[in-house]
């Protein structure tokens, strides 16, 4: 389990903790699990279908950045409660961007409670960079009245940058067998 913090400068109304975990890798999934404690003002986008988008990070969106080590290259992973995503390769910090071919679409599930939400993904692991990786964990929390939060397991600047490779802490070896 890993604890995220908001950053200093964008501080949430309600939601007190953020916890994430990988619940699961193996040859075919990546399962991960964000936890939100302090949800009662959570603004959560409306279904939309899958599909990939662009701008998810504009509301309530989910966050991976796998980085393998010894290269400047990077893949980051959007992941909506509206069930949109995306997932994008970079040749180095925030350059080379284009959207990375996926054999099939994620899974999400977001369950609220009336101070507890989880959101829970599935990523195809056939669509993953090789192992292992050193990861960064994200995500923009919207509450209502235009309140956004930004979380990741470290903060280095004065404004959010969850593509700073400082923030990639999460060591994740190759997956288990199913």
């Amino acid at each position: 389990m890993a604890e995220l913090t908001s950053h200093p400068a964008h501080p949430p109304a309600l939601v007190r903790t953020m916890e994430f975990r990988i619940i699961g890798f193996d040859a075919n999934w990546l399962r991960a699990r964000w936890k939100i404690m302090g949800s009662g003002k959570l603004v959560v986008p409306s279904f939309a279908g899958k599909g990939r988008a662009e701008g998810l990070w504009q509301t309530t969106c989910f966050e991976l950045f796998l980085h393998q080590p010894g290269s400047p290259a990077y893949t980051e992973i959007n992941l909506s409660p509206s069930e949109r995503w995306n997932v994008y390769d970079f040749s180095a910090r925030r350059e080379g961007m284009h959207e990375r071919p996926m054999p099939r679409e994620p899974e999400c599930t977001m369950r609220l409670g009336t101070d507890m939400a989880i959101f829970d993904a599935a990523i195809p692991a056939a669509g993953l960079p090789q192992t292992p990786w050193k990861c960064g964990i994200a995500a923009v929390i919207e509450e209502e009245g235009g309140v956004k939060s930004y979380w990741a397991l470290s903060h280095t600047g004065d404004a959010p940058d969850f593509h700073d490779p400082a923030c990639f802490l999460e060591e994740v070896a190759a997956p288990g067998a199913p």
